[in-house]
């Protein structure tokens, strides 16, 4: 079944509400998913791809936009109508029900003429439990099965209604290592045996590229990229996508274009005909290293991993955005590592280079062509390669940082004495070098209660003596001054008082 969605966005209203702040969690979302495929939605927690999935199953209801399963509008149809499998991440199954009633029980709820006789719901329930290999388990509870197994139950129960879109939604990641290896083996195991559309949702890439057709990279909403696995690690379009798909991850380098040349610091590492001049960061996979005593890449050894076949060469680079570059080589050349400081030429097909400011792909040599010959044969394949056009979304501390020596905070005792300071400018101001009580102003801020003492200035005393503030104390003798009445006419005024506080000379 082909699954199209047409410029889904879904918005979740704020809940405060004296400041309405929506969030938006997918927006604008355009994919169209072959019949018969694994597909992968990939990306970091909060990318909306959970909320895809719900979508597709109609448990949420997209804010605009229309679902297709293959010619079949079911934007506005129920879950239940839609012919869809779900599992979830956390299993949800009955604790009380053996492994067959917990398969069994989607059957039971089929009503008119979906409804079986209970002959064909056994032998369904059978051959789901055989399909995922727990049909020796069948009279246990979930309890007594491992985690692996319950997983198993949780995939059969959503197959055994033999739905038209399979939907699983981070089913591995309550598994251990181990598990979680076996289960994925299972599932794409499960999915080529029985050619169901299934859209599987996770934010471990090792995952997606080792059991999907096809993978969506969505971040804040939007699609980054989607492809092949493989393709999308070798092309990646923009930064974040380079970025997010390799382990161990990318070695990321400030660099520039100048005459066609490529330089990282004042080393010139590649040419790059045809590319103008910019300033732009230099991605190098770590593979991409060829280790050479005249290369062009000059870095700093400070540890060597080894990993039986291959070793890892950590090192470090003064134009490095990442804390360390990660170069992995043969094992057969590490004794041709000597002494603090190792060189390297660069596989050329191996080296992104990314415009500094839209963090965009920029293709040079056979790179292009490699790129269209990829569109080409997705094309053929009838996918649509898509990807983000235009600024890509950025959260608050996303954007790559660069190395910035910060500022020193301010000296604590000096901001303590400046906050004083002013507030004693509020409470009195100086007329004819004498202090004048501003009464109005104490009245203003609620501070009639409050009795300040003041020390008289002095070079010594502004330095080393804090203005000490005092505890107020009840004077009986306290004087109350009344304002002279002006001659007039007209109706008197109520009389005001004036309180005043004691400056001590």
């Amino acid at each position: 079944m082909k699954v199209v969605l047409q410029n889904i966005t879904k918005i979740f209203p704020s809940r405060n509400k004296k400041v309405k702040d929506e969030v938006v969690a997918v927006n604008d979302f355009n994919l169209e998913i072959p019949d018969g495929k694994l597909v992968c939605l990939l990306g970091p927690s909060g990318c909306g791809k959970s909320t895809t999935l719900y979508m597709i199953s109609g448990l949420q209801e997209p804010s605009s936009g229309k679902i297709f399963f293959g010619e079949d509008d079911v934007t506005k149809l129920s879950p239940e109508n839609r012919g869809i499998g779900l599992v979830f991440q956390n299993y949800a199954l009955y604790p009380h029900m053996t492994v067959q009633q917990n398969i069994l029980f989607p059957l039971q709820n089929l009503k008119g003429e979906n409804r079986l006789s209970k002959e064909e719901m056994l032998n369904r329930t059978t051959e789901a439990a055989k399909l995922v290999q727990i049909d020796e388990y069948l009279n246990r509870k979930p309890s007594e099965l491992s985690g692996g197994q319950q997983q198993r139950v949780a995939i059969a129960r959503a197959l055994v209604k033999m739905p038209r879109v399979l939907l699983l939604d981070e089913p591995l990641s309550n598994l251990d290592a181990r598990l979680r290896l076996q289960t994925r083996e299972e599932i794409r195991r499960i999915q080529r045996s029985t050619k169901i559309t299934t859209i599987f949702v996770t934010h471990d890439q090792e995952e997606a590229m080792s059991i999907s057709d096809y993978i969506v990279i969505m971040k804040l909403g939007v699609i980054m990229q989607t492809g092949k696995p493989q393709w999308v690690y070798d092309d990646p379009a923009n930064l974040f996508v380079a970025k997010f798909l390799g382990a161990p991850p990318i070695n990321l380098f400030s660099g520039r274009v100048e005459k066609g040349k490529l330089y990282i610091g004042e080393e010139k590492v590649l040419d790059v005909k045809g590319v103008e001049d910019q300033e732009v960061y230099v991605g190098i996979r770590p593979e991409g290293f060829i280790l050479d005593k005249k290369g062009k890449l000059t870095c700093t050894v400070s540890g060597i991993d080894v990993m039986g076949r291959d070793i890892s060469i950590v090192s470090t680079s003064e134009n490095s955005l990442n804390p360390v570059v990660r170069s992995i080589i043969s094992a057969d050349e590490m004794g041709n590592i000597s002494g603090d400081v190792v060189k390297f030429n660069l596989k050329e097909h191996k080296v992104f280079i990314f415009n500094k400011e839209t963090e965009q792909r920029v293709y040079f040599g056979a790179q292009l062509a490699s790129h269209e010959e990829m569109i080409a044969q997705m094309e053929a394949e009838g996918q649509v390669y898509v990807t983000r056009e235009g600024p890509l979304p950025r959260e608050a501390d996303d954007k790559v940082k660069e190395n910035v020596i910060p500022e020193p905070p301010k000296n604590v005792f000096v901001r303590a004495f400046n906050g004083v300071k002013n507030l004693c400018t509020k409470l009195f101001k100086k007329k004819d070098g004498e202090n004048t009580e501003v009464a109005t102003e104490i009245a203003e801020e609620n501070l009639e209660s409050e009795k300040i003492e003041i020390v008289e200035e002095s070079p010594i005393a502004t330095e080393a003596a804090p203005v000490e503030f005092v505890a107020p104390v009840a004077s009986e003798t306290a004087p109350v001054e009344e304002e002279a009445a002006p001659e007039t006419t007209e109706a008197k005024p109520p009389k005001k008082t004036k309180r005043t506080t004691k400056v001590k000379e």
